[in-house]
C-alpha cells in the first residue's frame, strides 16, 4: 500500500484518481482549495481531505510530508493558463522535495501532442487563439519540470481530447509518448487507472504519456 497526495481532488480527473487509488488499497490525501465544499470526499475508506494550494510550495509540502507519491490534477480558470502552471510547476518542485515525495504525475494537454514530428495539435494555424494561450501553460509546466525537477521522477500524462465523464473503467489503454494516440476518446476512470498504473509500477519518465482507448 502506497500513500498518495492528489491535488485538484475535487475535479472530476481528481475524483476518479481518488477513486482508484483508494480501490487499490492506497491512502489517500485528498486536497482542495475548500473542503467545506466537497464532505463526499471524506467517506471514511482511506481518504483524508485537507485544505491546500498547489501554488503554494508550503502548502504543497505540508499535504505531500509522508506520502510516496503525487498527482497534480488541479487547475484554474480564472488567472492565465501560463501564471497558474507556472507557479503549481515551481511549488510541486519545491514542496515535493521537501517533504521527501519522489514520483509526480502531473496532468497535460491533448492540444501539446504532434500530430507529426514537430507539429503539435495548437501549431495549426486553425487553432483557436484562446485555447493556444491556454495550452501554452502546459508547454511551460512541462518545461520547468523538464529543466528544474532534478531527482524527481515526473511524468506528464496526457489524455485526449474527449473525455467520457461517467463510462466505466475497463483497465485498458493505449499509450505513446508526445504523438496522438488510439482513438481520441478515454473515460475519466480508465485515466484514473492509468495515472495509477505508473504509480504502482512507473514505466515512463520526464516525458508527456498520451493515453487514449
Amino acid at each position: 500500500m502506497s500513500k498518495v497526495v492528489i491535488f485538484g481532488a475535487g475535479g472530476r480527473v481528481g475524483r476518479a484518481a481518488v477513486a482508484e487509488a483508494v480501490r487499490r488499497g492506497h491512502s489517500v490525501t485528498a486536497v482542495v482549495r475548500d473542503p467545506a465544499k466537497y464532505p463526499d470526499l471524506d467517506g471514511g475508506s482511506g481518504v483524508t481531505v485537507v485544505r491546500g494550494d498547489a501554488t503554494d510550495p508550503d502548502a504543497v509540502a505540508r499535504a505531500a510530508a509522508g506520502h510516496d507519491a503525487a498527482i497534480n490534477a488541479s487547475v484554474r480558470l480564472d488567472v492565465s493558463s501560463e501564471a497558474y502552471f507556472t507557479a503549481t510547476a515551481h511549488a510541486l518542485i519545491t514542496g515535493l522535495r521537501e517533504a521527501g515525495v519522489g514520483r509526480l504525475l502531473v496532468l497535460g494537454i491533448a492540444t501539446t501532442l504532434e500530430t507529426a514530428p514537430g507539429v503539435r495539435i495548437m501549431d495549426d494555424p486553425q487553432f483557436p487563439v484562446e485555447y493556444r494561450t491556454f495550452s501554452q501553460g502546459h508547454v511551460v509546466e512541462f518545461d520547468l519540470l523538464a529543466t528544474g525537477a532534478g531527482p524527481l521522477d515526473w511524468l506528464m500524462v496526457v489524455p485526449p481530447m474527449d473525455l467520457t465523464p461517467d463510462a466505466p473503467a475497463t483497465g485498458h489503454y493505449l499509450t505513446a509518448v508526445d504523438t496522438v494516440t488510439g482513438t481520441g476518446r478515454i473515460s475519466h476512470a480508465d485515466l484514473a487507472v492509468a495515472l495509477l498504473d505508473e504509480i504502482d509500477t512507473p514505466k515512463h519518465h520526464a516525458v508527456q504519456l498520451a493515453v487514449s482507448h
